[in-house]
């Protein structure tokens, strides 16, 4: 089908945040045991409520599992956009590769070592690929 190959970035993307899903309970909910909180008792709260209680590099994973339902729900909709109005090959596909791919590194940093200056850059690069993947888009539609 024509302008179907950006999907393919797209469930690759949806399938990383399931990981990043999966990477945040193995790590979270042994750190909340070792913790001593009491899950049974827990009412209300957010994730970000628990920054003070576990460490750090247990948080990492959460707060990327957050950032990837962010700005990708933009390319999500876009790449729609472009399978939809068949556009989604080409330069677009390549671009949806690029976007996945930079996103997936920036998880890895914020997950791992969480250099913010390196992820910064990571995060900016796939912004200027998420801009144009909206440009394109846009010169599509309109």
């Amino acid at each position: 089908m024509i302008g179907m190959e950006i999907l393919k970035p797209v469930v690759v993307l949806a399938g990383w945040t399931m990981v990043m899903w999966l990477w945040m309970y193995a790590t979270r909910i042994p750190a909340m045991g070792k913790a001593g909180i009491d899950t049974g008792k827990l009412v209300g709260g957010t994730g970000k409520s628990l920054d003070d209680v576990l460490p750090a590099d247990v948080q990492w994973k959460a707060h990327n599992y957050n950032h990837l339902h962010e700005a990708p729900t933009v390319f999500y909709a876009v790449a729609i956009v472009l399978a939809i109005v068949g556009s989604g090959d080409g330069i677009n596909a390549k671009l949806g590769w690029a976007y996945v791919v930079l996103r997936i590194v920036h998880s890895l940093i914020q997950a791992t070592v969480n250099r913010v200056v390196v992820r910064f850059i990571v995060f900016a690069l796939s912004s200027l690929v998420l801009i144009a993947l909206c440009l394109h888009a846009a010169m599509v539609v309109f």
